[in-house]
């Protein structure tokens, strides 16, 4: 099983996660910003990542802090569960509907950080949480997990689908590259024999 715990605390946050790749998509999640949660639960669920998140942060300022560091954490998480990264798919894309959303998600697992975030709201805040962050956690999850992140909405008008399209998306592509191909089991998915170089 790949499995991880990381723990990391800063004078703005303190945030523990542990999480099993190879999981069932069991979610115990707690940041104290609903929203968050809630996306969190759902990232989860469609990842089949089993993920705990327990987050306290400064939000009596705002909200950005503790939604960034919960992404810096689980993407830590990530990549320290992946190890050497031998035997994964390392790819994956996926295209989810959300009613009258369409949003879509590229992954490359390859120790080589990027993001493109391709996505627009048309309001500021989602509940109690500002929509701008949605791109911070993103951003933050494909920094510390060493992934190559591509993330588009396509067309949407409602910004919860829009928002919540984004970490259904993302789920299913990362679940599909995190995959272990029975077909190269032990190998390195690249030509150059390492990732990340």
């Amino acid at each position: 099983m790949r499995k991880a715990s990381v723990d990391r605390k800063t004078r703005e946050t303190d945030i523990s996660v542990s999480l099993n790749l190879d999981g069932t998509g069991a979610y115990d999640i707690a940041t104290g910003i609903g929203f968050l949660d809630h996306m969190l639960e759902s990232f989860s669920k469609h990842s089949s990542i089993d993920l705990k998140v327990r987050a306290k942060g400064d939000t009596h300022i705002d909200f950005h802090h503790t939604t960034e560091d919960t992404g810096i954490v689980i993407g830590l998480a990530i990549a320290k569960a992946l190890g050497d990264m031998k035997g994964i798919r390392r790819f994956g894309q996926s295209l989810i509907p959300m009613d009258e959303t369409l949003t879509r998600c590229a992954v490359d697992v390859s120790a080589r950080p990027y993001f493109i975030w391709k996505v627009s709201f048309s309001r500021a805040k989602l509940g109690e949480m500002d929509t701008e962050l949605f791109k911070e956690w993103f951003q933050a999850l494909a920094q510390n997990a060493g992934i190559t992140l591509h993330i588009e909405n396509l067309y949407g008008e409602n910004n919860h689908h829009i928002a919540e399209s984004c970490y259904k998306a993302c789920a299913r592509a990362l679940r599909q590259a995190f995959e272990l191909d029975p077909r190269h089991a032990g190998q390195v998915p690249s030509t150059k024999g390492s990732l990340g170089s």
